[in-house]
């Protein structure tokens, strides 16, 4: 246990100044190793309410996400390929994937052509196949 998180914290190491917070339930998988390793690295813990099960419904909401629209319909081998696989499918969400709540647009979209062709309706549509086509996205060429 002691190895896995000195494992987990060099992997943090590298990325753990763009977080603040990590918010998690009270799960006794959480042990308070698990909170030192984040502490450790000036990340602050935060738990969730006691019996609140909606408390982390944004989390909960983006996991039943990729897990529906991605992680149901491949076969992962390994971690690194997890690893690809989540990379791929969370650049799509945040850069493609349409959302409800913003008006049918993602997050933070790809720059697009201002060009007078781009935007006629008789243009060129271009598919970019993500994740081997498991995920088709697609824009007008311009």
């Amino acid at each position: 246990m002691a190895q896995q998180a000195r494992n987990l914290l060099m992997e943090l190491d590298d990325r753990a100044h763009r977080f603040r917070f990590l918010i998690r339930d009270r799960d006794a998988k959480f042990t308070l190793v698990f909170d030192a390793v984040f502490a450790a690295v000036g990340i602050q813990v935060l738990k969730t309410p006691v019996q609140a099960p909606r408390a982390n419904a944004y989390a909960e909401r983006f996991v039943g996400t990729v897990r529906r629209e991605c992680l149901d319909r491949i076969l992962i081998v390994g971690r690194c390929h997890l690893q690809a696989v989540l990379a791929a499918y969370v650049a799509h969400y945040n850069a493609h994937r349409p959302h409800r709540s913003l008006g049918q647009r993602p997050p933070d979209p790809r720059p697009t052509s201002v060009d007078g062709a781009a935007n006629s309706p008789l243009g060129k549509v271009r598919r970019r196949r993500i994740l081997g086509g498991l995920i088709n996205e697609y824009e007008q060429a311009a």
